[in-house]
């Protein structure tokens, strides 16, 4: 049989949850819901009947009955009829729940003032629902270029149809134009030093599999990429922050992690972190690469993000100071996510490990995809300074917003990358990714990018939307976050309850 709470043991729980001026059914769900997310509320958990709790609250049934059935909207409770409603949490997508399900939001759902959201249906635009979607930092396709290399790369498909079509390492004409980008940018590589993956996570996966053992450390910068924390944890092994400082990264410290706890890998990304948008000076590359040379670390460099260099900073890749460096690279953000093709460079006999640990994963990508990527590779300089231009005034437009609007975040302008990391005034993080539905965005709040429930006070905005898409999500930013003002308990039920677990 499954728990039930009673009416008494929620309203224990609630506290004096009408305190603000919205309306009290409003403020009632929006409690239930953090109580849910923070576990203080079990799954599979029946709330109380409308009547006990209306009586025990001493307000109407019909703002029970509101509030529930919020709940219910927003995939928190279940709808079995004639029984109780039971807790539960919105199917899961990559940033955690999907906060208002498959269904379309609310009359309500962009009721904040001065937010209107006409045709907000673009792929890759939005989310579920028609929700301005913060979640993801990724761009639509650069158009015509990627439409161009897939119709060359149909021409040539029919030379490698006689073969068997499985190439762990990838085709070479990719490897090679690869490689030579590597050599141009003053690493001198060779096709037999590059590997062909499906996309930098799966890079990353590769590699963890092949250096790593279950409870092996791996450093990482802390705030990171949730991806990679992901894939770090799936593996079993244990993850070791070291913390940003004001300035970007803390080489003393990362220095005295190498020395004292000798990590299996350190994963890094020194090209426009993700989320910060910070890059890494070179002095302090080749003193990174030192230090892990002597705790015998293998450095691994995102350099995902590297072409999306906003303010022309010149930087050797990570490569180019130690010979032991592992670098995954990708065309999702310079070209598209769907093409999922990405890339590990590395020595020739470290090659040779991953392709053959690859073959637990799968035995090789797709061939035409990696005949296509091969043409935007050799071309990649092409749909660049577009990119960049629509990138440098999305930034600009961003930042502007955030300074008009919500004054007391600060940011600090990241000089490449896709996203601004913001610090808040509070610790509302998750409180305002739980509300952001309500008002028409989708968030990734500032948890997803730690370990431990750390960034509460942060959170990343992408800059990959235009102004006018930009606008209406920091108006409804501003919006949200004016609801938790007027709503002290939300953000004490957050702040006093353990970190909530957002993927």
């Amino acid at each position: 049989m499954a728990a039930a709470l009673t009416a008494l043991a929620l309203s224990r729980l609630l506290g004096p949850w009408n305190s603000g001026p919205g309306p009290a059914y409003r403020e009632l769900a929006d409690v239930v819901r953090l109580l849910i997310l923070d576990g203080r509320i079990p799954l599979d958990t029946a709330l109380p009947s409308e009547r006990s709790l209306c009586s025990t609250l001493a307000v109407s049934r019909t703002t029970i009955t509101a509030a529930y059935s919020s709940l219910r909207d927003q995939g928190f409770l279940s709808s079995g009829q004639g029984s109780r409603g039971k807790t539960r949490i919105p199917e899961l997508t990559p940033f955690g729940p999907a906060l208002f399900g498959p269904q379309p939001p609310s009359a309500g759902a962009l009721a904040a003032p001065g937010l209107t959201a006409p045709g907000l249906t673009a792929p890759g635009l939005t989310a579920p629902g028609g929700l301005v979607d913060l979640a993801y930092s990724a761009l639509p396709a650069s158009g015509e270029v990627v439409h161009r290399a897939f119709a060359a790369a149909l021409t040539e498909l029919p030379a490698l149809l006689p073969g068997f079509g499985y190439d762990a390492l990838g085709l070479l004409p990719l490897r090679q134009a690869i490689a030579d980008r590597y050599t141009a940018a003053g690493v001198p590589t060779q096709p037999g030093q590059v590997m062909v993956t499906s996309g930098a996570q799966h890079a990353l996966t590769i590699i963890i599999r092949t250096l790593a053992d279950r409870q092996d450390r791996i450093l990482v910068e802390h705030p990171s990429y949730p991806h990679a924390l992901d894939a770090i944890r799936s593996a079993r092994c244990r993850p070791v922050p070291v913390a940003f400082a004001e300035s970007g990264w803390d080489l003393t410290a990362m220095e005295s992690v190498m020395a004292q706890q000798q990590p299996k890998l350190a994963y890094l990304v020194p090209d426009f972190h993700n989320p910060t948008g910070m890059i890494m000076p070179d002095a302090q590359r080749r003193r990174l690469a030192r230090a892990a040379a002597l705790a015998e670390t293998v450095l691994v460099a995102d350099e995902t993000l590297r072409d999306l260099n906003l303010d022309g900073v010149a930087t050797t890749p990570l490569a180019g100071f130690s010979s032991a460096v592992v670098s995954i690279g990708s065309l999702s953000k310079s070209h598209w996510a769907g093409l999922r093709t990405g890339w590990i460079r590395a020595s020739e006999a470290m090659i040779q490990r991953f392709a053959a640990a690859r073959t637990t994963l799968d035995l090789g990508g797709p061939v035409m995809e990696q005949l296509a990527a091969a043409h935007l590779v050799r071309a990649l300089e092409e749909p660049l300074p577009a990119l960049l231009q629509t990138l440098r005034r999305n930034r600009s437009a961003l930042l502007g917003l955030l300074a008009e609007h919500l004054p007391a975040w600060q940011v600090t302008p990241p000089a490449g990358g896709l996203s601004v990391w913001c610090r808040l005034p509070a610790p509302i993080s998750t409180a305002l990714t739980v509300l952001a539905p309500e008002f028409g965005i989708r968030l990734a709040a500032g948890p997803r990018f730690g370990i431990g429930g750390a960034f509460e006070r942060n959170l990343r905005v992408p800059f990959t939307l235009p102004p006018d898409r930009l606008e209406i999500a920091v108006l409804a930013l501003r919006a949200a976050q004016d609801r938790l003002d007027a709503a002290p308990q939300l953000r004490r039920s957050l702040t006093q309850a353990p970190a909530v677990a957002i993927a």
